[in-house]
C-alpha cells in the first residue's frame, strides 16, 4: 500500500512539474512608468510559454504576428514596447533607453505571474532579451535570437558591406546620406526602398505595414538613429559579443539568407556562444516570420522540441 502511495505521488509531482499556470487569454494594458504597455495573451495550451520582443527599437509586434501559431500547445504572450504600438505614446526621452524597457519587461512578467518561459526576440529585441538574461535572476528556460544584433558597431559595418553590394545607383546616394550629404533626397528615396525591400522585408503585408504605420519614430531616433545604417543614438556604443560565452542556456541564433543581420556575422556570435546553434532561414531577409513563415517556424518549433524531448 505504501509502495502504491509512494509511486502516486512521485507520478503527481512529475505531472506538476510538466504544466504552467495558465494565463488568462486576451488582451490587456498594464501601466508602467510613463504610460500603460498593451499585450495580449495568444492560446490555451499548457507547455511552457514563449514571450515576444519585437524589434526597433518602437517597431511593434504587428510584424511577430505570424508567430502566433506556435500556440498551438503553449501560450505566446506578446507587447508593444512604451511609445510605439497599442501601448502609450512616450515623449519623456529619459525612459527612452534599455533600462526602462527591461524594466517594463520585469513588471509584465511579474503580472502575469510568468517564471518558466521561452524568450524569442527579434532584431532590436535581441539586444533587449540579452540584456535581460545578464541582468535578471527570472531566467528564460531559452533564448531564440532571430536576426540579432549584439553589436551596433558590428551592424554598422554590415550595413557597410550590405550597401557595397548594391548597384551604384543606390549605393551612392546611401553613402552621402551616411555622409551628411541630404541634397540628393530623390535619389536617395529610391535606393532607401531599394535597400530596404532587399535587406528587410522582401514580402509587404499588412502587418508589416501597420509596424511601419505605428512605430515609435521618436524611440527610434533617440535610441537609435534617422536609419538602420547609421547609429547615432544612446545604442551608439551597445556592445555584448564579449560576453556571449557566458550564456549557459540554450540558445537559437536564426537569420534570413538576405538579412541586415548577416548569415556571416550571426553564424560568428553562434560560434562564441555554448550550447547554441544557428539556423539560416532561406529566401527571407530580415522580417524572416514574414519573408518565410514555414521556414521560420518550423526552425523554432524543432528548437524548442529538442529542448522538451
Amino acid at each position: 500500500m505504501f509502495q502504491r502511495l509512494f509511486v502516486f505521488a512521485v507520478l503527481l509531482i512529475a505531472l506538476s512539474s510538466c504544466s504552467h499556470q495558465h494565463i488568462k487569454e486576451g488582451e490587456g494594458y498594464l501601466q508602467v512608468e510613463g504610460g500603460s504597455i498593451w499585450y495580449k495573451v495568444i492560446g490555451s495550451g499548457n507547455k511552457t510559454p514563449i514571450v515576444l520582443l519585437h524589434g526597433g527599437p518602437g517597431f511593434p509586434s504587428y510584424s511577430l504576428t505570424p508567430l502566433f501559431a506556435l500556440a498551438t500547445d503553449r501560450q505566446v504572450i506578446v507587447y508593444d514596447q512604451l511609445g510605439c504600438g497599442r501601448s502609450s505614446n512616450l515623449n519623456d526621452t529619459a525612459l527612452m533607453n534599455i533600462a526602462s524597457q527591461l524594466k517594463d519587461l520585469k513588471t509584465l512578467l511579474q503580472k502575469l505571474e510568468i517564471t518558466d518561459f521561452y524568450l524569442y526576440a527579434h532584431s532590436y529585441g535581441t539586444m533587449l532579451a540579452a540584456e535581460y538574461y545578464f541582468k535578471n535572476e527570472n531566467l528564460p528556460k531559452a533564448l531564440i535570437l532571430a536576426s540579432p544584433c549584439m553589436s551596433a558597431k558590428r551592424w554598422e559595418l554590415d550595413a557597410d558591406t550590405l550597401m557595397n553590394s548594391m548597384d551604384a545607383v543606390y549605393r551612392k546616394p546611401l553613402q552621402n546620406f551616411k555622409a551628411g550629404n541630404y541634397k540628393d533626397t530623390a535619389l536617395y528615396s529610391e535606393a532607401i526602398k531599394k535597400y530596404y525591400s532587399s535587406f528587410y522585408n522582401r514580402k509587404m503585408n499588412s502587418y508589416i505595414d501597420s509596424s511601419i504605420a505605428r512605430s515609435g519614430k521618436a524611440l527610434y531616433v533617440h535610441m537609435w538613429g534617422k536609419e538602420e545604417f547609421t547609429v547615432t543614438g544612446n545604442l551608439k556604443n551597445y556592445n555584448r559579443i564579449n560576453d556571449l560565452h557566458q550564456i549557459k542556456i540554450p540558445t537559437l541564433f536564426t537569420a534570413g539568407e538576405f538579412d541586415a543581420a548577416r548569415p556571416a556575422t550571426v553564424k560568428y556570435y553562434q560560434s562564441l556562444t555554448p550550447n547554441s546553434k544557428f539556423v539560416l532561414i532561406e529566401n527571407a531577409a530580415h522580417s524572416t516570420m514574414n519573408d518565410n513563415t514555414t521556414a521560420d517556424l518550423n526552425a523554432i518549433s524543432s528548437f524548442i522540441q529538442s529542448i522538451e524531448e
